[in-house]
């Protein structure tokens, strides 16, 4: 993986615990689940997306609750700072990297941006109805890489190549027009009243926490 600053190689760890079933994801794929949260045309709250980083139950499988708010808290603080490093235009994507060949790992952020797509594939059909031709390419071509990503792809192997070479320095690019796309269209949208996701008191917190709504994120 690329250097990181010591907060993401923290969370890399903790990621990468045992404790965690095999579909929960790593830095990568989180850091484009991330992107993807940002740049969705309709918001999606915490307690809604955060239970999809930690797999299996959507529960983060730690004893101590300390350590488990540690966790929580440091998604959502990578959360925010991927929007504020959007919102500048210099978002800087947290690839994998071959240490065999010093290959640069695309995949899986993009395998991660596109379960951030999936959470509201009918928000993301307002954009193929715009007029804005650089965010539809964008959205075309992050279609293509994650088709590419989860080898469901019909171009050549050339052809495929070809795009996995310019992978890595484009998808910044992309995702920065699909951010100036929604920022454009939430400026010229009227307000709408966010419907709160209901969730029982005594039912398990949706955070992950493990513990109950309750005594978590539902506490007076």
């Amino acid at each position: 993986m690329i250097r990181l600053p010591s907060r993401l190689r923290r969370l890399d760890d903790a990621l990468a615990d045992p404790a965690f079933e095999d579909d929960a994801m790593l830095l990568c794929e989180l850091d484009g689940y991330l992107a993807g949260l940002a740049v969705c045309p309709v918001p999606i709250e915490p307690l809604e997306w955060l239970p999809l980083v930690w797999g299996g139950d959507g529960v983060v499988p730690f004893e101590e609750p300390a350590d488990v708010q540690w966790l929580r808290d440091m998604v959502v603080a990578r959360y925010e700072e991927v929007v504020r490093d959007l919102g500048n235009g210099r978002l800087k994507p947290v690839f994998d990297v071959d240490e065999r060949n010093g290959e640069i790992l695309w995949e899986p952020w993009v395998e991660g941006f596109a379960a951030a797509r999936s959470l509201r594939p009918e928000g993301w059909s307002a954009l193929t109805e715009d007029d804005d031709a650089a965010a539809i390419a964008a959205l075309e071509a992050m279609t293509v890489l994650a088709d590419i990503a989860t080898d469901a792809s019909d171009l050549t192997s050339v052809e495929i190549n070809g795009i996995c070479d310019e992978a890595p320095r484009l998808i910044p690019h992309h995702v920065a027009r699909l951010q100036a796309w929604r920022a454009r269209r939430v400026d010229t949208a009227a307000p709408v009243a966010a419907r709160p996701v209901k969730v029982g008191r005594n039912e398990p917190c949706p955070c992950g926490s493990g513990k109950k709504h309750k005594r978590c994120c539902g506490a007076a």
